[in-house]
């Protein structure tokens, strides 16, 4: 099984307008670990949200890439 994260934007729709990267994974954690390391430039580039698919099955959608206000 593979996984890979889908890049949203704020309503939800993916966004396939713009060169992102295409990163697939081996494990539900590899992708956790790549995402915290990668979300600022993910957010800078317009995403706003992320869902993550093993194959082509959602296991969660609506993770928010916007910082929180302290």
């Amino acid at each position: 099984m593979t996984w890979r994260w889908r890049y949203e934007n704020a309503r939800g729709a993916e966004v396939t307008d713009r060169p992102l990267p295409r990163e697939v994974f081996p494990s539900q954690a590899d992708a956790e670990s790549w995402i915290g390391e990668n979300w600022r430039e993910l957010f800078e580039s317009g995403v706003e949200q992320v869902a993550l698919l093993e194959e082509d099955r959602v296991e969660y959608t609506g993770l928010s890439l916007r910082p929180e206000s302290p």
